[in-house]
């Protein structure tokens, strides 16, 4: 029998919720990042890191969202906020959510804060602090 039309049985939900937890656990202010392959993708990564660090949500695994994943979707289903940072207009993280059933609250868009999407990944210190500094701003932090 298969539940919650997600392609698992039964047992392998209960094993999940029994056993298996996912790292992330439930968090209040949940935090689902794009990881995109462009600079701008892990730039959203690693602010919702950074907002982590600071204590401003949790980051949570947006890519076990879209692979319906049995315990993360407990855990989304358990955050009392749902933040969305993409890196670019396609929205990754913010369709994941929305493909899962989830309402987002907040959704932050990289690119559109300024920084121009392009294919080198590595990220510049004075590029993080500038970011961090218009995501907190955006998000009312």
């Amino acid at each position: 029998m298969i539940s919650k039309n997600r392609g698992y049985t039964i047992a392998e939900d209960i094993k999940m919720t029994e056993g298996v937890k996912c790292s992330c656990e439930a968090a209040i202010i949940g935090l689902y990042a794009c990881a995109g392959g462009s600079n701008v993708g892990q730039m959203a990564n690693k602010v919702a890191v950074e907002l982590t660090k600071h204590g401003k949500g949790k980051i949570m695994c947006t890519v076990g969202v879209g692979g319906q994943v049995p315990g993360i979707i407990k855990s989304t289903e358990g955050t009392d906020e749902i933040i969305a940072i993409d890196g670019c207009p396609l929205l990754c993280a913010k369709k994941s959510l929305e493909l899962s059933g989830f309402t987002v609250d907040k959704s932050i868009v990289i690119s559109e804060l300024g920084m121009k999407k392009g294919g080198n990944l590595d990220l510049e210190e004075s590029d993080v602090i500038e970011m961090m500094s218009k995501v907190e701003t955006a998000l009312g932090n």
